[in-house]
């Protein structure tokens, strides 16, 4: 006989949000939309960072779903969801329109949208779905009519976008109400959950192979452009992606760093991966981790199918150059042996002397090139096997480079603080001087007996 205790390990938990009876697409958008809305108004610090994130005031939210609205007398549109701040006169509001799963935004529903949010004063338009755009500042979503964007302010966030909000809220910044910070956190298991159709990023895109082929076989042209594109702009989601996975687990804001001018121009940012990648075979992306010792570059090269991260140090100041070898490699005792190290004197143009960590433990002068010139830099770097595969799993570029990321912030970079300039020693007293402290304590006595 089965007991009560045994058959319970079996029973499913009551759920504020289920992920049971998701019968289809339709309903998992339906869950998913109601469920996210209904947190963004019942948590106050949640409700709003978001918003604040799409421009509005701080005030009273309001949180709808299926809004009909009149596009002409026999037709009746209904966008997802409908968010409304007020705070006194003032009222900002936004429409809504998600998709879950592989699902993606179309163009010309978002410009139906966007007609019915100026046509009623609204404020924004807002789209949520797993597409993560190449840049913060572009849409995922081609054939939008620019001219509809003039009083109007049009936000895309991502899934994994919401997620790392949501987590960073509860687990790192924290929720004042115990109550809320409960219903977040069931948001967040909800959003976890693979039903949900809140995906993680999964696909390199349907040009990937091609791309990567043509690559090993020395064939790739800049005339394939559409191709090339499609990649390169998938590598700068998966960069935003690994940021924010970043983020998530450390509960601060790690960023996709990149250059102004392909901040301010995305169109020239994938010209630089484009070239890079025609020519050299190599995509390189950069993320900024606050409060570490330097920017992480992950670069791919698909021709000798390796993974590199690195991070460039300042060397210290003052000392031998073995003396500042040493203290580099003191910081990297977790670090795997065959980490390589590059040294870097002052002006020096191209590569520096290079050696693997294993080495510069043993013998640490193998660094050193010309003992006359100071090394001013290191440049510590950690190179893996690269997977090829589109998707994710075993064998696929998205999780070699996830792996990649991880192994090297883990083993590395957090273990690397910068040098510190010690300070300035007081000059010896000598023998027939009082010495300080007692000069002091005589004061203080002093003045106590006067007070």
């Amino acid at each position: 006989m089965v007991t009560a205790d045994k058959a319970a390990e079996a029973w499913e938990s009551a759920r504020l949000i289920p992920t049971t009876g998701i019968s289809g697409a339709q309903e998992q958008e339906r869950r998913a939309t109601s469920a996210l809305l209904a947190v963004i108004a019942a948590v106050d610090e949640f409700g709003r960072t978001l918003t604040r994130m799409a421009g509005a005031p701080a005030g009273t939210i309001e949180c709808f779903t299926e809004v009909p609205f009149e596009l002409t007398k026999k037709k009746i549109v209904r966008p997802d969801g409908l968010i409304r701040v007020t705070r006194g006169k003032r009222t900002w509001t936004a429409l809504l329109e998600v998709k879950t799963g592989k699902n993606s935004l179309a163009a010309e529903q978002l410009n139906c949208y966007l007609d019915i949010a100026r046509e009623n004063g609204f404020d924004a338009l807002i789209t949520i779905s797993n597409e993560i755009s190449p840049n913060a500042d572009k849409h995922p979503t081609d054939g939008i009519d620019g001219r509809k964007l003039k009083k109007l302010a049009l936000h895309h966030w991502s899934w994994s976008r919401l997620l790392t909000v949501a987590v960073m809220e509860k687990e790192h910044k924290g929720i004042r109400d115990p109550d809320q910070a409960w219903i977040l956190g069931e948001l967040i298991r909800y959003l976890e959950h693979p039903k949900s159709g809140a995906l993680a990023f999964e696909d390199m895109g349907d040009d990937w192979t091609t791309v990567r082929d043509a690559v090993r076989a020395s064939t790739l042209r800049a005339s394939d452009r559409d191709a090339v594109g499609s990649v390169t702009a998938n590598f700068d989601a998966l960069m935003r992606f690994t940021a924010l996975r970043a983020g998530r687990q450390l509960g601060v804001n790690v960023k996709h760093q990149l250059a102004r001018k392909e901040q301010q121009d995305p169109a020239y940012r994938q010209q630089v991966l484009s070239r890079s990648l025609v020519d050299d075979g190599t995509l390189a992306g950069v993320i900024r981790i606050p409060d570490t010792v330097g920017d992480i570059t992950l670069s791919a090269d698909l021709r000798a199918r390796t993974i590199t991260c690195h991070v460039d140090i300042a060397a210290p100041k003052t000392g031998r150059n073995r003396t500042r070898i040493n203290w580099l490699a003191r910081q990297l005792k977790n670090a795997q042996p065959d980490t390589r190290i590059e040294a870097y004197v002052a002006h020096q143009r191209g590569q520096g002397a290079a050696n693997l960590l294993s080495e510069i433990r043993e013998e640490p002068d193998v660094l050193i090139l010309d003992r006359s010139r100071e090394i001013v830099r290191f440049r510590v770097a950690a190179m893996s096997k690269m997977g090829m595969k589109r998707g994710t799993g075993t064998g696929t570029f998205i999780d070699t480079s996830l792996a990649a990321f991880d192994a090297f912030y883990a083993d590395v970079v957090q273990h690397l603080s910068e040098w510190v300039a010690p300070p300035p020693k007081a000059p010896a007293a000598a023998d027939d001087e009082e010495p300080v402290v007692d000069t002091l304590v005589s004061s203080a006595s002093a003045s106590a007996q006067i007070e």
